[in-house]
């Protein structure tokens, strides 16, 4: 069985979501977390005058 061209034009496709996209994802987000996680506690051991010295 062969398509002609007309035929394959009007195949579509459909959404796949993979678990590797997904995966990406929730691997973006964590690094959003740990990021916003590190600014805080940087900040407040500023503000807390808890720095280790040099």
């Amino acid at each position: 069985m062969s398509l002609t061209k007309s035929e394959l034009l009007l195949i579509e496709g459909g959404l796949s979501v993979s678990g590797t996209l997904i995966n990406s994802f929730v691997r973006g987000i964590n690094v959003f977390l740990d990021l916003g996680r590190s600014v805080g506690t940087a900040i407040r051991r500023i503000q807390g005058n808890k720095l280790c010295p040099f």
